[in-house]
């Protein structure tokens, strides 16, 4: 069975004379085919959470999930320790948003559709024999989650045998763990980007199957 976790970094506004939108915009997929990395990763985080983010904190204060624009590189470093013997492959697309043309940038919804399934695209789908379960961090209106689930299912399903079922939840990052993982990790490629910082990612670069920048 696969394990896929997706999350992005950055946003999707694309006003730079009015605003100030971010210049990158970056989909993150943790990707691991092992129950047991599952397992342990999802208690890395909780491992993080106890013994560096609330480890001295007073009960008003208590965090309940890990946010990677919110935790010191020391504590995400802490976290990548505990997980790095694992099995499992970070897969990135960094979106240029001022090379994107104008009728596309008001079509948020599309740009990250496409930009989610290019990640999606270079991840070994063809060896799943096994059921595929995708987990996303929940940002969406139930319109633009079907319209996300109908496409992404239509691209995976002439790369996967006929028996294997795709499952694609929508949840909340305190619900599910892993996905507080895939969001320190897309962090770390988006400030790469965004910023000329990769302190963070060059931490846990070594488990970096796909990084790359589109336009």
């Amino acid at each position: 069975m696969w394990y896929l976790f997706l999350d992005e970094s950055g946003d999707l506004g694309f006003d730079f004379v009015n605003k100030r939108p971010s210049r990158f915009f970056t989909i993150c997929v943790l990707a691991t085919s092992s129950r047991d990395s599952y397992i342990g990763i999802r208690n890395g985080v909780k491992r993080t959470l106890r013994r560096k983010i609330n480890k001295r904190g007073k009960a008003r204060d208590y965090k309940h999930e890990i946010k990677g624009t919110q935790t010191s590189l020391e504590a995400k470093s802490y976290f990548f320790r505990q997980v790095s013997g694992l099995r499992f492959g970070i897969y990135a697309v960094t979106l240029n948003k001022r090379r994107v043309y104008d009728e596309l940038a008001r079509d948020k919804a599309r740009v990250y559709n496409y930009i989610s399934r290019l990640v999606l695209d270079e991840i070994p789908f063809e060896q799943a024999d096994d059921r595929i379960q995708l987990y996303i961090d929940r940002s969406k209106g139930s319109f633009e989650i079907r319209e996300f689930n109908d496409y992404i299912v239509r691209q995976l399903e002439g790369r996967i045998q006929p028996r294997v079922p795709i499952n694609i939840d929508h949840l909340g990052s305190h619900e599910e763990a892993a996905l507080q993982a895939v969001d320190m990790f897309a962090n770390g490629i988006f400030r790469k980007y965004e910023f000329s910082d990769s302190r963070w990612f060059e931490v846990f670069e070594e488990k970096v199957l796909l990084e790359r920048q589109f336009l």
